[in-house]
């Protein structure tokens, strides 16, 4: 029996590195979709650069807004105010605690008024970063399941986990873009061309292609969204040297998610937040949540 347990422990080394490889295997399949996206098109059509540059240039225009003003859009969509150092004297303290053991800047901390157990990371590189904690958490998690969840926020600054999603919003919104112009482009074709059999081959290829295309790299993108949160998990306890504060802290989120006390407060959250929380505010199948399971998360802390 020890030696089943033994051989079942995870390293968090390991977790991390296996976690970045598949995140990384995860892009290049969104990029090999684009490709096959643009040579069907440019089968069908002979002119596949003009859908791509299109498609690059609104994709990054669009992206590029969101990735500088990401903290202040973040934090004002939740309406948070900056902690006071002297009111929350130990969630500056035991933030500063992290930064000296992960090597990383001191980010803004800031205070969400819900009672709901939650935090959030957000910022283009460590030096701009910020940081966000409901009043649930500050008031229901000890001082070490407080160091656990600020020590996943802080992995996911210390990843750069928000450019690197930002990169996987540019291919997705490439691909949503092109599949969008082809697809409205067949409303305007002229009616008296004379088509080859494979062009027509491939015509019929693209449009399959355009539709089942931008859903597929969604859920390629949730994919992706749950594998950083894993590695965000293991990298919290590289930096607090113990699973027990993250396991303790998941917990209690999770016994929330059963009986939610107050679910309403859920409402006043934007969908488009969820990827940034460390627990999902919305109940999603495993499959379209940004998040794996509290239950698989929790299972994989305790073999660490």
């Amino acid at each position: 029996m020890a030696n089943q347990k033994n051989q079942a422990r995870v390293s968090f080394y390991d977790q991390i590195a296996r976690n970045k490889r598949k995140s990384f295997f995860l892009i290049v399949i969104i990029v090999l979709i684009i490709v096959a996206l643009g040579y069907v098109i440019g089968q069908a059509y002979g002119d596949p650069f003009s859908f791509l540059i299109f498609g690059i240039i609104i994709s990054l225009i669009y992206v590029m807004i969101g990735y500088y003003g990401s903290d202040k859009l973040a934090l004002a969509s939740v309406n948070a105010r900056e902690a006071d150092r002297q009111r929350y004297r130990q969630y500056y303290d035991v933030v500063e605690g992290l930064t000296i053991a992960s090597g990383l800047p001191m980010p803004k901390l800031y205070i969400m008024q819900n009672s709901q157990i939650n935090a959030f990371a957000s910022g283009r590189n460590p030096k701009s970063s910020v940081v966000c904690v409901t009043t649930g958490a500050l008031e229901k998690l000890s001082k070490q399941e407080l160091e656990g969840v600020l020590g996943h926020e802080l992995s996911h600054i210390a990843n750069y986990d928000i450019r690197f999603m930002t990169l996987t919003a540019v291919l997705v919104g490439m691909i949503a873009i092109i599949s969008e112009i082809f697809l409205r482009s067949l409303w305007f074709r002229s009616g008296d061309r004379d088509d080859s059999k494979g062009a027509a081959i491939f015509m019929i290829i693209g449009i399959v292609l355009a539709i089942l295309a931008p859903i597929f790299v969604q859920l390629v993108q949730l994919a992706i969204s749950r594998k950083r949160e894993y590695m965000a998990d293991a990298s919290s306890v590289k930096f607090t040297r113990s699973p027990t504060g993250l396991i303790g802290a998941l917990k209690k989120i999770q016994s929330e998610s059963i009986n939610p006390i107050r679910p309403e407060e859920s409402k006043k959250i934007s969908k488009t937040m969820a990827p940034l929380f460390i627990s999902n505010p919305f109940k999603n199948s495993d499959l379209t949540s940004t998040h794996p399971s509290l239950q698989k998360r929790i299972e994989i802390l305790e073999r660490m």
